[in-house]
């Protein structure tokens, strides 16, 4: 339900994007179901890095609006989208609002447009979201040191490795984006075409502006793909920068047979990575399994009723995870003492109505601190007290060897007694641990 309704926005908000550029009814449903048959998330839930991506897509469509249209609802919703990016996951939408920022300042030097409205509802929108969100945090009881670590503090020192150990080789850079930088062409030839003649009109200037503005935006939407070290899901770009370029085509070379290669290559692509990603689910490390041994996953839990199940850590024997979870099942169910559950089976809590939640939702290199980075310590301090507030004896780790997570938080692990429930789970009982 969650990402279908999100795919719906995201379609729904593109279509008029592509309205708005002068695109025809046709061609504007079009290239908008080739942005929800590639934006839905393959994974099946939307994560992170969706959400922080299709927001920030919808900030672009919205500041492209606001400047298309000079109606000051967009400039009052176009911080609201950019939060929203920023709560999801946080580079995308801070290289986007300082690109947007300085495109701002260099647009209303060159386009002699009254802008006090345009900055006064940006405020106002800005305003609005700060309020929001402090409600939020203040229902919510959320430390505000919490917040800043979370959310700037500590995503900068992971920033940081990341562009230090950038992989810029041509198979990482330039062959996993071609259809992007193929898509891009048509925006680069008529940028040049209006620049060479001279930005005569203010029409002209304000088009060449925004062509540049939705270039530069795509090239810092790859940039930030590269850093999440995660894999491809950006590909929805391609029917937005068709789109995009089919429009100004039309208005600016009006040739048929150029129109036809980039609806081309807008067809071919869309079918590839459907097929690819959503048919084929390699997005899921599933590219190389056998559908046919998936097993209805209702005998997991009846709510799962209807979904096959099949993982690439049992891609052979896709029974014997589902009998090994329901053996795991059965122990946290019995287990009557407060306990939490780590686990990359994020469903799990509620299979067996847990109710303390895992202080982290992922457990990997990136969302646990190292030893070595200066927020580590706070880190400890944040888990431990969770641990300690809600008085839980037992923890439960299923899968993953996400148990070196914890043990790097404890100084003496002898007051742990471990044991080895079945080939998934782990259980570490705490009780005599003095944190």
């Amino acid at each position: 339900m969650h990402s279908s309704v999100i795919n719906f926005i995201f379609s729904i908000f593109s279509y008029f994007f592509f309205i708005k550029l002068g695109l025809n009814n046709f061609i504007s449903i079009l290239y908008a179901l080739g942005v929800a048959i590639l934006a839905y998330p393959s994974a099946g839930t939307p994560f992170v890095d969706h959400h922080a991506f299709i927001f920030s897509v919808l900030a672009l469509f919205t500041f492209i609006f606001g400047l298309l249209t000079k109606k000051n609802f967009y400039w009052f919703l176009l911080p609201v989208f950019l939060t929203m990016s920023f709560l999801a996951k946080q580079t995308t939408s801070v290289y986007l609002s300082l690109f947007f920022l300085l495109f701002f300042s260099f647009y209303y030097y060159f386009i002699n447009e009254k802008k006090v409205n345009y900055i006064k509802y940006s405020i106002l929108g800005i305003l609005f979201t700060f309020l929001s969100l402090s409600i939020f945090i203040l229902i919510n009881k959320i430390p505000l040191e919490n917040f800043l670590i979370q959310y700037i503090f500590y995503p900068t020192t992971i920033g940081e490795q990341r562009i230090i150990n950038l992989d810029l080789g041509f198979k990482n850079l330039i062959s996993q984006f071609k259809y992007i930088y193929i898509s891009l062409i048509p925006i680069i030839v008529i940028a040049f075409k209006i620049y060479k003649n001279k930005l005569s009109t203010n029409s002209q200037k304000k088009d060449f502006l925004i062509l540049i503005l939705f270039f530069s935006s795509v090239i810092l939407f790859i940039f930030s793909q590269l850093l999440t070290r995660n894999q491809i899901l950006i590909f929805s770009l391609i029917p937005i920068t068709i789109g995009f370029s089919h429009a100004y085509l039309k208005k600016y070379i009006k040739s048929k047979y150029l129109v036809y290669f980039i609806v081309i290559i807008f067809l071919f692509s869309t079918i590839k990575y459907h097929i690819r990603f959503n048919e084929n689910k390699k997005f899921m490390e599933l590219s190389n399994v056998d559908f046919d041994l998936s097993i209805n996953a209702s005998s997991l839990d009846k709510r799962f009723n209807g979904l096959n199940w099949i993982t690439p850590e049992y891609k052979n024997d896709p029974k014997k995870e589902i009998d090994l979870l329901l053996n795991a099942k059965q122990a946290i169910t019995n287990e009557k003492n407060e306990k939490i559950i780590i686990t990359d089976y994020q469903f799990f809590s509620a299979l067996v109505d847990n109710y303390i939640p895992s202080p982290n939702k992922w457990y990997d290199d990136q969302s646990v601190p190292e030893k070595s980075n200066k927020y580590f310590l706070t880190y400890k301090k944040f888990f431990l007290s969770h641990i300690l507030k809600n008085n839980v004896k037992k923890i439960f780790f299923i899968g993953g060897k996400k148990e070196i997570y914890f043990l790097g938080l404890i100084e003496d692990v002898s007051c742990i007694q471990k044991s080895k429930y079945n080939e998934l789970l782990i259980i570490y009982n705490i009780e005599d641990c003095n944190f």
